[in-house]
């Protein structure tokens, strides 16, 4: 599945000639160690794809840390070394009779720190909702990130 990375902004965000970062792969597995896995995978439209990788333990909050975390790696791998993000928290909450999963994030820009929140309404697959709420988190700062480069 394909998804601008930049949803919900104006012409979907990136730089000239409307280049954008997609969301274009997920996975998630539970492995029988008691662990889990995540891969997320984006693209730049000339075909470069950032694959972001992450492990964690099976619990609620463990499988959103993970997920969380590979998609902050994902990214990462984009911008650095112009920028970096750190995962504060992820948590999935109930809110209006659904499923909402919330995420905090600090991005480091040269000198200086910000705080990001997102959020994913995640009614089926929270683990997916972990990861769309850090690109959700992210959209304001690499659209300013991609419009200056």
């Amino acid at each position: 599945m394909t998804a601008p990375l930049m949803e919900g902004s104006p012409g979907g965000g990136g730089g000239a000639g409307g280049e954008r970062l997609r969301f274009k792969d997920f996975e998630f597995q539970r492995l029988a160690s008691g662990r889990c896995r995540a891969k997320v995978v984006l693209t730049w439209s000339d075909g470069r794809q950032f694959t972001g990788e992450s492990d964690g333990v099976i619990s609620q909050a463990g499988e959103l840390r993970c997920c969380a975390e590979a998609t902050v790696r994902a990214l990462e791998r984009v911008v650095q070394p112009k920028m970096g993000f750190e995962l504060l928290g992820v948590k999935a909450v109930r809110a209006f009779d659904a499923i909402v999963v919330i995420v905090s994030l600090s991005a480091r820009q040269e000198s200086r720190a910000s705080r990001l929140v997102g959020a994913y309404l995640a009614e089926t697959d929270p683990p997916r909702g972990a990861a769309l709420a850090v690109l959700n988190a992210t959209n304001r700062i690499l659209g300013n990130f991609f419009a200056t480069r």
